[in-house]
């Protein structure tokens, strides 16, 4: 969904080193430093890349898609919800209400404390980062913990993550269950619009080939590259804002 609007794919390291080229010289997948052992072992460099896409986040406008699906989403009288791994906000920042989002794999404009001494996140809107390109190094001083005042890191699903405090996300997946629950309820139709979910990490995929089950479901599936469905089922082989545009 977030590349239509010009921001980076991470799929495979190829496409990392071609965003992040620096991480290519010092050997460096995205699965390393999208690690919270690298808050650890340098915190420079971790806060760098994440206070680098922090910026990019903010500074990049969400494309024309986004607003075309939440005209969509708005004239539906059962309402709709958002399941998204995208953690670039962009969706909030495009209209959608923020009580209508899960963010299965965390955001980053929250933060939450690095050990983590308690459970508790907060809000990264006033946090910035800044980054200096050639040494890529965050040379400003970096966010610490209101409560302990250890170094803080984005409130995000990391590789190998067990320091994540998911209790954000589970709020929000409480609250797209308590919807769906009203939707089976008044046996409303329900279309699923899954857009550029993968098949390595399948987290949304599942979710929407679980809700596309219920009997009043079908799904979209909008896909350049893993495109299959069931005979039942539609396929669109484009990228989102592609996709969308085709949807009335």
């Amino acid at each position: 969904m977030s590349v239509d609007s010009g921001l980076p794919d991470f799929r495979g390291d190829t496409g990392f080193w071609n965003a992040y080229p620096f991480a290519e010289k010092l050997g460096l997948s995205f699965a390393d430093l999208a690690s919270p052992d690298m808050f650890e072992t340098n915190p420079r460099l971790a806060w760098a890349f994440y206070g680098h896409r922090m910026n990019l986040y903010r500074e990049t406008e969400p494309h024309d898609g986004y607003k075309k699906l939440l005209e969509l989403c708005q004239g539906k009288e059962a309402g709709y919800f958002v399941f998204t791994s995208n953690v670039d906000g962009h969706f909030q920042k495009a209209g959608f209400d923020n009580q209508q989002i899960v963010e299965c794999h965390g955001a980053i404009n929250r933060l939450q404390c690095v050990e983590p001494c308690d459970q508790h996140t907060w809000s990264a809107l006033l946090t910035n980062i800044t980054v200096e390109e050639e040494s890529f190094s965050a040379t400003n001083g970096m966010p610490t913990c209101n409560q302990c005042g250890g170094l803080a890191r984005p409130n995000i699903l990391m590789f190998n993550d067990d320091k994540w405090i998911a209790e954000e996300a589970e709020q929000q997946k409480m609250r797209m269950y308590y919807w769906w629950q009203s939707v089976i309820n008044s046996q409303a139709k329900v279309a699923v619009i899954e857009l550029g979910a993968g098949t390595v990490i399948k987290t949304v995929r599942n979710q929407a080939e679980t809700y596309a089950g219920y009997e009043n479901s079908s799904l979209i599936r909008i896909n350049p590259r893993e495109y299959d469905v069931s005979a039942e089922q539609l396929s669109l082989p484009v990228s989102a804002l592609s996709g969308i545009a085709l949807l009335k």
